[in-house]
């Protein structure tokens, strides 16, 4: 039983990551066991949504690398929603110190974290931590939400990514603000060790000089990226979460005397 219990997890996580590009026709059903009886319930579809996405947070053993669940729903809502032509999502939560590894690249194809690495927010935005953000151009603030990753190009700092803004008065500026992914020497370990945090930039999610050419070829042309921060301005007028803040109200919360297993009805 124990087998076969772990391969219909493992099927539903893998259905869970396609269904960002193709909706799945499957019902999920939910194994309930209280007080060692056994019921077997039918999930809503928003139900299932969230379960897959509980699932995948697992399985990707996200919280030991530091990034919470909240950020991880809504970036995998955000994903769904948003259309990237690569299933890939490199998610900054900016609510973690800038001394953090706080940037996380997923590849849902492979079901896997491929990169996780330090990423600075902008200089007006904050010190160690971010807490301001704008879309207003020469703010020098990181924009919130959701990015499309565009061509590449030499600049200034070398290889660079355009980044196209998603969210409209949200960060649909970024193009007109020169909103780019680039390296930069202050994102590094040696500048932690001679500041306490991360240099700053001018609003660009700036990485590391290390990662960044592989960072950029790996996101161009279609990849997602994802500027996190639980700022409920952000999060309510959100299109793209739209989703994202009716299933939090449609899901019940989970009982603690309630363990539940997901499993595909034959």
């Amino acid at each position: 039983m124990r087998k076969i219990g772990g391969v219909l997890l493992a099927g539903v996580i893998a259905l869970g990551v396609l269904a960002g590009f193709k909706k799945v026709g499957n019902t999920i059903n939910q194994q309930v066991v209280t007080n060692k009886k056994v019921q077997i319930v039918q999930l809503s579809e928003t139900e299932q949504t969230e379960q897959i996405c509980a699932n995948l947070y697992d399985s990707l053993r996200l919280e030991a690398a530091g990034l919470s669940r909240e950020a991880f729903r809504y970036a995998w809502y955000g994903f769904r929603e948003a259309g990237f032509s690569k299933p890939i999502l490199a998610i900054a939560d900016f609510s973690q110190s800038s001394r953090n590894k706080r940037l996380y690249v997923i590849d849902f194809s492979a079901n896997q974290v491929v990169l996780n690495t330090y990423v600075a927010h902008g200089r007006n935005s904050g010190q160690e931590f971010a807490s301001k953000f704008s879309n207003i151009n020469s703010s020098y603030q990181s924009s919130l939400g959701f990015y499309r990753a565009m061509n590449t190009y030499q600049g200034k700092h070398g290889l660079s990514l355009r980044l196209q803004g998603l969210e409209k008065n949200i960060n649909d500026q970024a193009l007109a603000r020169a909103i780019v992914m680039h390296g930069a020497d202050y994102v590094s370990e040696d500048f932690i060790r001679q500041t306490g945090r991360l240099g700053r930039s001018l609003g660009c999610p700036a990485v590391s000089q290390a990662d960044h050419e592989s960072l950029i070829r790996l996101l161009h042309d279609g990849a997602g990226l994802f500027l996190y921060y639980p700022d409920e301005t952000y999060l309510t007028q959100s299109r793209i979460l739209q989703r994202a803040a009716v299933a939090a109200i449609q899901t019940p919360a989970a009982d603690s005397t309630t363990h539940t297993v997901p499993f595909l009805k034959s």
